[in-house]
């Protein structure tokens, strides 16, 4: 899809190249807001998890090393989770299968399930 939008940005004059996502009219500038949208929730999500493994590896640090996990179980439930959100929103993809708009469904629910976990993660960071 990248190299797509690429092509097809490339063919705008120079003038043209900036996507109003505000305005996105064709399903190219939809897909690409989409994408754009579902990058910024994933930098939010990057800064929530850095600051819930902070405080487990916090926790940790306060327990005798035969009992310390929380900053592996964190990681292990991420690495889980990214899974659930990419196989969950490819699924949710099907409902336009083949079509030009199915990218664009896949990105919004990237966007819409990562903003979910990072609010998570940030109860998570919270202090107790």
């Amino acid at each position: 899809m990248r190299l797509i939008l690429a092509i097809w940005l490339s063919a705008l004059p120079a003038t043209a190249q900036t996507v109003d996502c505000v305005s996105a009219a064709s399903q190219v500038e939809m897909t690409y807001c989409a994408e754009q949208d579902w990058q910024a929730a994933d930098v939010d999500l990057n800064d929530s998890y850095r600051q819930a493994m902070a405080v487990m590896k916090e926790i940790d640090a306060g327990l005798p090393k035969a009992e310390q996990g929380a900053a592996g179980q964190l990681r292990a439930a991420q690495r889980a989770w990214v899974t659930f959100r990419d196989a969950g929103c490819a699924a949710e993809g099907f409902v336009m299968h083949g079509g030009t708009g199915e990218p664009m469904v896949i990105y919004e629910c990237r966007a819409r399930v990562t903003r979910a976990r990072s609010a998570e993660l940030s109860q998570l960071a919270a202090p107790l």
